[in-house]
């Protein structure tokens, strides 16, 4: 009930069953892969900030393929996908309707318009990377 309620899937694994849990498994490799890059104090409340660091970053900036390139968050707040979105095509002589990555969208503008690629980090943490792609103006 309470997962129905807030419109989430629950995933039940199976006793011995390689990839049953695949989708945690992965978040766990995540988290474990990440805390690997970073010196966490001792202390629990400034290790408990770092975690929830994480996982702030991985619900709104990591696309999911189980959620089909959206986010946790895009899903749960029923936000449109920033993957749906026109996109950027750096490639001049790309024909417009070329297929591209899953899903299929539009070309914004003509394509081989200058494009900046912005990297920036989630709360001034390098090893959380946020890349942004935008038309110069």
């Amino acid at each position: 009930m309470w997962c129905k309620a807030r419109n989430i899937r629950y995933r039940l694994g199976a006793v011995r069953r390689h990839g049953s849990i695949a989708v945690v498994e992965r978040f766990h490799r995540t988290m474990k892969d990440i805390l690997r890059l970073v010196v966490v104090s001792e202390d629990p409340s400034q290790f408990e900030r770092e975690v929830q660091c994480i996982v702030d970053w991985y619900n709104e900036s990591r696309p999911h393929m189980t959620l089909n390139g959206k986010t946790p968050n895009e899903v749960y707040h029923s936000r449109p996908p920033a993957n749906e979105h026109p996109r950027c095509e750096p490639h001049r002589d790309w024909p417009r309707k070329s297929p591209c990555a899953k899903p299929q969208v539009d070309v914004d503008r003509k394509p081989g318009d200058p494009v900046i690629f912005e990297i920036d980090c989630h709360e001034g943490r390098s090893h959380l990377p946020v890349i942004r792609t935008r038309r110069v103006a």
